[in-house]
């Protein structure tokens, strides 16, 4: 290496491990869930919320609330282009992603940016701790409260109902303070990485206000 190459790759170096560090390099990003032991009360409501994996199927009370998830689908689907190439790829995606949120009482585009920063939108990510797919779900999750099965995690609505729902557990157990329970959610509870990289790609890049439609 010559001399003038030298504090290039310090630099280079140092970004890796900062990013590293941070749990932002080679696209999974999952710290190590604790698996904690569940009230047999907990685990059984946990258990029905996973268990039906139909197809999704979004219902609307009247033609604007479907008006309004069309115009969310449609400026998402642009937002999502470059990581998802093809058009009914991505859209069977988001549809799925919309469906699991709402069903969880999540915001679409909170599990949005939770994605982005676990596992970069990669279907088939593994994180260092074993962790799985879109939502990184760790595997003892499949035991403790599905069949068992860990390589389901790697199907895309199952992945979402996994990811969300767990999720959604954390919030009650945190009493509905996003931030502990993101930090529960990566095995980093406490810590500020993860957390703020999830807020910043909710706000930054998924967060979604509907046009207003002129009038008169």
């Amino acid at each position: 290496m010559t001399a003038a190459g030298a504090p290039g790759h310090r630099r280079r170096s140092l970004l890796a491990g900062l990013l590293l560090g941070l749990g932002l390099a080679g696209g999974a990003l999952a710290g190590s869930q604790r698996e904690e032991p569940l009230a047999d009360k907990v685990r059984t409501a946990l258990a029905a919320s996973v268990g039906d994996i139909a197809p999704p199927r979004a219902s609307f009370a009247d033609i604007d609330d479907r008006l309004a998830y069309l115009r969310w689908l449609g400026a998402m689907s642009d937002r999502l282009k470059k990581r998802k190439g093809e058009h009914g790829v991505r859209v069977e995606f988001l549809e799925a992603v919309w469906y699991e949120s709402k069903r969880a009482g999540l915001e679409p585009a909170l599990v949005l940016g939770l994605i982005q920063v676990e596992s970069g939108f990669k279907k088939y990510a593994i994180s260092s701790a074993g962790a799985r797919g879109y939502m990184q779900v760790m595997p003892f999750w499949t035991r403790s409260i599905g069949d068992g099965d860990a390589a389901t995690l790697f199907h895309m609505q199952t992945n979402l109902r996994f990811g969300c729902v767990i999720l959604r557990h954390y919030l009650d157990i945190e009493k509905g303070d996003l931030f502990l329970a993101l930090g529960r959610y990566n095995g980093s509870r406490g810590r500020e990485a993860y957390p703020n990289a999830v807020l910043a790609a909710w706000k930054g890049r998924w967060a979604y206000t509907p046009r207003k439609l002129a009038t008169g």
